[in-house]
């Protein structure tokens, strides 16, 4: 079973994303436990501050290092990966989110107001983004992080499931339909009902590469394409 512990210091918004969906069947079923933690209960002073102005003058306040450091040294094992969720760090990607999924424990620190005390940085492994953009905190970030991790733990969701989604071969995922098979003078693509899986199979990896190529097309000086794949771009590079 996985662990995962987020040191945060609005506990409360993570009720509803650890009550819901596919997140909660993970923990029902004893794939994953998630802790949070208020690591302003670590704070060693009368008023639980946790954060100061900074040395040196500027804007805002920074979090001090004493309760979210004294709080990892609580919890922290040999097997852990500590995450700063962070607008410096590494962009999360599909494969990262594979590669987190095979931990054991991964503890990930949430910031606010205008940043953190640099000597946190010394007790922690990866730091981690979501985007090139600032949120108010790191909660909605680390959740971002748990969901795309936790829904690749086996048995949290049928693995075709997530081995089709976008990203996961390297390109965006090919168009679904269901019922009705018309709708509003639009029907379904009449290979899908076809029956012939290989003729489906060939139809969805082109649209995959033709949404990757319109959309995304960064993807694909990413990926290392298969014969059929790069004979598939180049009839759609010819006909574009």
């Amino acid at each position: 079973m996985m662990k995962i512990d987020i040191l945060s210091l609005f506990p409360e918004m993570f009720d509803g994303f650890l009550n819901t969906s596919i997140i909660k069947r993970a923990i029902d079923s004893s794939l994953v436990e998630v802790v949070i933690h208020d690591f302003r209960e670590y704070a060693d002073n009368k008023h639980k501050k946790v954060d100061d102005y900074p040395y040196g003058g500027g804007q805002g306040m920074v979090l001090m290092c004493q309760p979210i450091i004294d709080c990892l040294k609580d919890i922290v094992t040999k097997e852990s990966l500590v995450i700063l969720m962070s607008p410096q760090g590494k962009t999360l990607e599909q494969s990262y989110s594979q590669k987190l999924s095979l931990e054991k424990h991964l503890v990930i620190i949430c910031g606010h107001y205008e940043g953190f005390d640099e000597r946190i940085r010394d007790y922690v492994d990866v730091e981690l983004s979501i985007g090139d953009y600032v949120l108010t905190g790191g909660e909605l970030a680390s959740m971002v992080v748990c969901d795309s991790v936790i829904r690749l733990l086996d048995g949290a969701i049928k693995d075709i499931s997530h081995e089709d989604d976008s990203f996961s071969a390297g390109l965006l995922e090919y168009p679904q339909y269901t019922r009705p098979y018309e709708y509003d003078g639009n029907s379904v693509p009449d290979v899908l009902m076809s029956g012939h899986h290989e003729n489906i199979r060939k139809w969805r990896l082109k649209q995959s590469l033709l949404k990757t190529y319109h959309k995304r097309p960064d993807l694909l000086k990413k990926k290392d394409l298969s014969q059929e794949e790069l004979k598939i771009l180049q009839e759609i590079q010819k006909n574009d």
